[in-house]
């Protein structure tokens, strides 16, 4: 005899009304927040280090790290794709967070002894630049994976809280033991916090076992299965739909927002903080504001924006304020001014984009999940950095002011918000279709 669910405490009601959450969701959202929180505490105790290791191999040589980046990019994707054909879904992640926990540790163990090897430097900053994308990657990953449509519109900004949670920690940790640690000691704590993160991914592909969705037997024996596929599948699957090259476009833009952005930032810096620990918490005191604002909007404000209005408007609303951005840097390139226009673009990327663009894939196969989105997640964006990185550098040489490339800079932040409108639509036409079958 099937008896009753117990009825929901009045507390717990109150929690699920605030946070829009259905009770039976509650571990995972729980678990989620960790595997998000550990992974962005962890490498957000990288990024200060890793922007002060670009500073330290010369300003003028950024564009010459961009290009090492997608280089190396290239040849880690392979890799990724052969192991996510041999390995079961569900440890995929595992697998790719224990290597990345080695190398961390590697290189730790290296800066401690070689803290001042500007070719150190410069490997850990190409090195950290593809393993950051990667993880990331693969944690919105298994999420597409374990959470229906319906579900990730609710939830997936709530679970990138834990995203902004650990971005907001992780520049403070560094800023509070950057001295007492040095930079290598520094990279050994990550390297827990990130092998940590990568044990949750397990646990949410079981919760999703005992909660199954509607074909939940199949799909539950699929997760235990390899994707199987050549290890370039995801470039082959990005160029045959459109609605993946819509995406990928839509990531192309926003890397090439981001260089230029990243470009101003690094030339203000290495003007202004010549120190090199200054650089850092200087580093880390914009990531801390910039986590802080996210993390209220992700709790509050993004899941219901999504659910009513659908994901187009979390794809539109920051590139259109970008291009306003744009246009005050091009008037008035102040420091001041810039740190504005950049914490609005990082907060509103992590608030809205970033989830906007991770709904995408909740109506794509589980291969695409995995493969054509690691693939856009890397290549594509990194091939944005490399390029627009060019660019930014020729705009600087030739035109010898930067609000040139601040009024090109416009433009692309337009072409970004008409790309996101576009693919708005069609998630929406995707998700219609799905449900109906």
């Amino acid at each position: 005899m099937n008896r009753p669910a117990p009825a929901p405490s009045p507390a717990s009601g109150f929690i699920a009304r605030v946070f829009n959450v259905v009770p039976h969701e509650a571990p995972a959202v729980g678990a989620g927040l960790a595997m998000f929180f550990l992974l962005f505490t962890g490498y957000f105790m990288l990024r200060p280090i890793r922007e002060t290791m670009g500073v330290t191999g010369g300003v003028d040589n950024l564009q010459w790290l961009f290009t090492g980046t997608f280089v190396a990019t290239l040849a880690v994707l392979p890799l990724f794709g052969w192991l996510a054909s041999k390995v079961s879904r569900r440890r995929i992640v595992p697998w790719v967070f224990g290597l990345v926990v080695a190398s961390l540790l590697g290189f730790g163990a290296v800066m401690l002894v070689r803290p001042d090897d500007v070719w150190l430097a410069r490997g850990f900053y190409i090195w950290v630049s593809v393993i950051n994308l990667l993880m990331i990657s693969l944690a919105w990953s298994v999420l597409a994976d374990v959470l229906a449509s319906s579900e990730a519109k609710r939830l997936f900004a709530l679970i990138a809280s834990g995203a902004s949670l650990g971005g907001l920690t992780g520049p403070l940790l560094t800023t509070l033991l950057v001295k007492p640690l040095g930079h290598g000691g520094l990279m050994m704590l990550s390297a827990l916090l990130i092998g940590a993160s990568g044990a949750t991914a397990l646990w949410l592909h079981r919760w999703r076992d005992r909660h199954p969705l509607p074909a939940g037997a199949s799909a539950a024996e699929q997760r235990r299965q390899p994707l199987g596929g050549n290890p370039f599948a995801g470039a082959t699957d990005v160029f045959r739909s459109p609605y993946l090259l819509g995406i990928a476009l839509f990531v192309m833009l926003l890397a090439t927002v981001t260089t230029f952005l990243y470009f101003e930032q690094a030339r203000l810096v290495d003007e202004l903080f010549p120190d090199k620990e200054r650089q850092t918490q200087v580093f880390g005191l914009i990531d801390t504001v910039v986590q802080g604002l996210a993390i209220l909007s992700q709790l509050f404000i993004t899941g219901r924006l999504a659910q009513r209005l659908g994901v187009g408007v979390l794809l539109v609303a920051v590139p259109v304020v970008m291009a306003a951005g744009f246009l005050w840097l091009a008037l008035a390139p102040t420091f001041a001014v810039f740190v504005v226009v950049m914490v609005v673009r990082r907060a509103g990327e992590y608030a809205f984009v970033r989830p906007g663009r991770e709904m995408l894939y909740t109506v794509v196969p589980p291969e695409q999940k995995y493969k054509a989105k690691n693939f856009i997640d890397t290549v594509v964006y990194r091939g944005g950095d490399a390029l627009s990185g060019w660019v930014k550098r020729a705009l600087d040489v030739l035109a010898e002011h930067p609000s040139m490339a601040m009024f090109i800079g416009t433009g692309i932040a337009l072409a970004w918000a008409f790309t996101g409108l576009s693919l708005g639509r069609q998630q929406r036409s995707r998700e219609a279709r799905q449900s109906v079958s």
